[in-house]
């Protein structure tokens, strides 16, 4: 009995002893060593850059041309992957339409004014671009136009605006003396719009026919939306002109080539870069004869530079599924030297990168080396004298 009961201690002092000893948990595994924070991603740069031209209306075609090259530049510099001051930039496109009336000109600016754009190009036509500019001025945002040509836009002292071609001085003096010493015309009628662009053109090109010996025998007039001429046409006609020379757009040209042919004018057709597109062969339709309309495109290039031009045209045709009219090679190199501005400043702020795009010298593009003059104009700008053949532009020359 009494062995019983040691037992029984012994077996009760063991499971105390096994209930009071604590189980140790296993110790805790380190923590894993923080990753290195991954250095914070920069902040980008948003840039606007607005564009205005005349994408309705008729002339929506030479509009929407300068619009689609303003589209090729923006998606190449976002791929590119181009930085402002250390900062990657995304490029962003205002584009708005203008009609190619002043007064919608300006409304078009002042809107991009209103969304602080960083930068302008254009307007197309003079007579929109040269009101558009006084606003744009006054805001301190940089324009450059891809086309207008009236010399005004560039001499009325603004420090905002820049010209990618040779003015109406340079374009209405060199198709004068063409008229009267290469196409040896002696009789000279000369027809305008009543626009910047036309009135500006054609009254250069009448001054350079008198100073080559020739004779003016009739001024006429009509406006950007016309399209009968039967009136004027018939009062010229009376005076056996050797060229009708046309300050306007092709929209307008085209109608009176046609009408031209239907009262047995056979003079030869000239005009500016206003008329110089693709487009007029089909808006002339049978009213244009081979080597009978010679006109000028504000611009060219000729030797080494042509493979740069070749390619972007046929870049143009593969993404737009349209051939080049007139202006979107100088849309698109418009935006890169604005944007080469941007990165040389270190800034996209219009007020620190105007002195940089101010002081643009020998940019290589699409249409040549790009200067531009203390007024904004263009420097040594090129003509490339043009006729139709087949209903297609051939070059004749390039004239600087």
């Amino acid at each position: 009995m009494q062995m019983k009961l040691k037992l029984a201690v012994i077996s009760a002092a063991v499971i105390l002893a096994a209930c009071g000893k604590k189980e140790e948990a296993p110790a805790p595994a380190p923590a894993p060593a923080a990753a290195p924070a991954a250095p914070a991603a920069p902040e980008s740069v948003v840039v606007k850059i607005g564009h205005v031209g005349p994408t309705s209306g008729a002339i929506a075609h030479l509009g929407k041309d300068n619009e689609n090259g303003a589209k090729m530049a923006i998606e190449e510099l976002n791929a590119a992957g181009v930085k402002i001051d250390g900062k990657p930039a995304k490029f962003e496109l205002l584009a708005e339409d203008d009609a190619a009336d002043p007064k919608q000109g300006t409304a078009a600016a002042q809107k991009l004014i209103d969304a602080k754009v960083n930068g302008v190009i254009g307007h197309l036509n003079s007579g929109t671009t040269i009101p558009a500019s006084t606003l744009y001025s006054q805001a301190g945002i940089p324009q450059i136009s891809p086309s207008a040509t009236n010399p005004k836009y560039t001499r009325q002292g603004f420090k905002t605006t820049f010209r990618m071609v040779a003015d109406d001085v340079h374009l209405g003096s060199t198709l004068g003396k063409y008229a009267i010493e290469t196409l040896k015309a002696k009789n000279v009628a000369v027809i305008d719009d009543r626009t910047a662009y036309g009135q500006g053109v054609a009254d250069e090109f009448e001054k350079a026919v008198a100073a080559a010996g020739g004779k003016v025998v009739g001024r006429e007039f009509t406006n950007d939306k016309a399209t009968d001429f039967n009136a004027i046409l018939t009062t010229l006609k009376g005076k056996k002109p050797d060229v009708v020379f046309f300050g306007g757009m092709d929209a307008v040209a085209g109608p009176m080539l046609k009408q031209m042919k239907q009262l047995g004018i056979k003079a030869k057709f000239m005009g500016g870069d206003g008329i110089c597109s693709s487009e007029l062969a089909k808006l002339a339709g049978d009213g244009m004869a081979d080597d009978q309309v010679y006109c000028a495109e504000a611009g060219g290039v000729e030797g080494e530079e042509k493979a740069g031009m070749e390619k972007f045209r046929a870049d143009f045709k593969a993404k737009f599924g349209t051939d080049v009219q007139v202006y979107a090679p100088y849309v698109y190199d418009a935006v890169k030297v604005m944007a080469a501005a941007m990165v040389t400043a270190n800034s996209a702020d219009p007020a620190k990168y105007l002195p940089a795009l101010a002081a643009t010298s020998g940019y290589k593009g699409v249409t040549g080396t790009v200067s531009f003059d203390e007024k904004g104009d263009i420097k040594n700008g090129a003509l490339t004298l043009m006729t139709y053949r087949g209903g297609a532009r051939t070059t004749l020359a390039v004239i600087r």
